[in-house]
């Protein structure tokens, strides 16, 4: 084991292209999981770890403030729209448009301008290439490219289509890239006029960093894009994020000071280390988050309401949140919004563990005798998933559901989640805006096809969440979450189990790291004493 460390070490420092002159206070050696499996966050079945890749590597045209937190620890301000790419912008006199100054000296990273035509290419782009981007994209009601308007080479146009609050936060999440047009078209044919395949591998960004290398499953390595105008420029030069299956192994890496970061260790090992204190533990609640039991409502048996009330009825609630995240979070017990969320309303819900009531529901349900299944989860995350799985798997089996555990590698779960065909899984599901109806429109809107992982429709749902993100009046407003709430709670199509911390452990000369709605790191704000 320790040779194995030592070479891994090594392996860590050994990063391609270094210079004699150039210190680890100005590298950053970060250990994970599993990594991206897609450099662009418009491909499909992009995963997590895709966004920290493109938060870095490509910038927007706004982001969000910073604000620290009483215990010292930094987060974005939701409440607060900064400029990256736009330097200013202005909402017209009708407030049907808005319009964008871009900075005149920002470039990409092959030395060319950013003009207001990769704007609209990417804006476009967004919006027309389907599933989760441009989901994303209507979330905050920027659904067409008739919306988006090139004023010269530096002005940029978005009309609204409708009056909504979520537009312009929307404009600084992950999936509004703006991309280098001209040198992605290169790559563009016919079958493929938005050149999917070649942005899967290549970067055509002008954020601050570049893409030195990616070896999928292997290693990523980040340099510093001196030419960056968006912001200040990073202190970190260089960024290695190799991935070690390994947990046991990521934390020893850690705890040797021969990595900086890691933020997908157990539960268990952060609160080991946070309670050691060789190493800095920063832990923050997951904003509009849960984790879940999901179920494809669509396909028998979890058809039947019953079946799926039996399953919630079934479920070892304070077990999970014990022994999968060591009590790192906030057990919802079957509350539907995490306590974090913005105008969030706690509605009381019927989900606790009653064996007798779930075996009288299963024989109404026509299932007296159980039925067997199988149980899915996500490999990349399974540090927390497994430990879950079996207990769901050992709770079922005592009612008569007999599951099979599945578990998928990571770079496969988007995709999975996407057919739509697991019978019973667990996910967790984090909403990047923080408001109750943007996280119901993802997870339990009928129009929604990527992360509606059940299958669920109901239009009156439907008709709740649509009434409540155009709502002005507080009052009316609160009465509409209360509303789709109470329905979520009563139809069952996934049942919550707790809200998760987001942790990150690092050594101590680390500084700047900040929590973000995306759960990925931000390289730019990262500086080493």
């Amino acid at each position: 084991m320790r040779h194995w460390l030592a070479t891994l070490a090594l392996v860590l420092l050994a990063v391609p292209g270094a210079v004699s002159a150039q210190t680890r206070t100005e590298t950053l050696l970060v250990v994970t999981e599993s990594g991206p499996n897609s450099m662009d966050i418009h491909g499909v079945g992009a995963n997590r770890p895709s966004y920290q890749a493109s938060w870095n590597l490509y910038d927007r045209l706004l982001t969000y403030g910073v604000k620290t937190l009483p215990d010292g620890s930094r987060m974005y301000d939701y409440s607060v729209l900064k400029p990256e790419l736009a330097e200013s912008w202005q909402v017209a006199a009708d407030g049907a448009s808005v319009t964008f100054k871009l900075r005149r000296d920002a470039k990409f990273h092959d030395g060319a301008p950013v003009t207001a035509r990769d704007v609209k290419w990417s804006f476009d782009r967004a919006v027309t290439v389907g599933g989760f981007p441009t989901f994303q994209m209507k979330a905050g009601s920027l659904e067409n490219p008739d919306q988006f308007e090139v004023v010269d080479d530096y002005t940029f146009r978005v009309k609204f289509v409708r009056k909504d609050k979520l537009t312009m936060p929307d404009v600084a999440v992950p999936v509004p890239v703006v991309i280098n047009s001209t040198l992605a078209k290169k790559s563009a044919t016919a079958s493929d006029p938005w050149a999917m395949e070649w942005l899967k591998n290549n970067d055509a960004g002008g954020g601050a960093y570049k893409l030195e290398s990616w070896k999928p499953g292997q290693e990523t390595i980040y340099v510093r894009f001196d030419d960056w105008k968006s912001g200040p420029l990073p202190k970190i030069k260089r960024v290695l994020v190799r991935e070690v299956p390994s947990a046991g192994n990521r934390r020893a890496l850690l705890e040797r000071g021969d990595a900086d970061i890691s933020f997908d260790l157990p539960p268990k090992d952060f609160a080991e280390m946070g309670k050691a204190g060789k190493v800095a533990v920063v832990s923050h609640p997951v904003e509009n988050a849960f984790a879940y039991v999901g179920m494809n409502v669509k396909n028998p048996p979890f058809s039947n309401p019953k079946v799926r009330l039996a399953v919630a009825s079934a479920l070892p609630y304070d077990k999970i949140f014990s022994a999968a995240v060591f009590g790192r979070g906030v057990l919802l017990q079957g509350n539907p919004i995490a306590s974090l969320t913005f105008g969030h309303d706690l509605v009381p819900t019927p989900f606790k563990t009653d064996l007798s009531k779930t075996k009288a529901l299963m024989a109404e349900a026509g299932f007296p005798g159980g039925f067997a299944t199988t149980l899915s989860f996500d490999q990349g995350f399974a540090t927390t998933n497994e430990p879950a799985a079996v207990l769901v798997q050992e709770s079922l089996a005592q009612i008569g559901i007999r599951t099979t555990i599945q578990k998928i590698p990571g770079a496969n779960w988007r995709n999975m989640l996407l057919k739509k065909e697991m019978p019973i899984f667990l996910n967790a599901f984090g909403g990047w805006l923080n408001y109750p109806e943007y996280f119901f429109f993802w997870n339990f809107h009928g129009q929604n096809a990527v992360f509606n992982t059940s299958s669920y429709q109901n239009p009156e749902m439907d008709k709740l969440i649509d009434a409540a993100r155009f709502e002005s009046d507080r009052a009316k407003y609160t009465e509409l979450v209360r509303g789709f709430a109470k329905l979520m709670v009563a139809d069952v199509p996934r049942i919550p189990l707790y809200q998760p911390l987001l942790d990150v452990a690092m050594q101590k000369n680390v500084k700047g790291y900040q929590y973000w709605f995306h759960r990925q790191l931000d390289y730019r704000q990262i500086a080493k004493e």
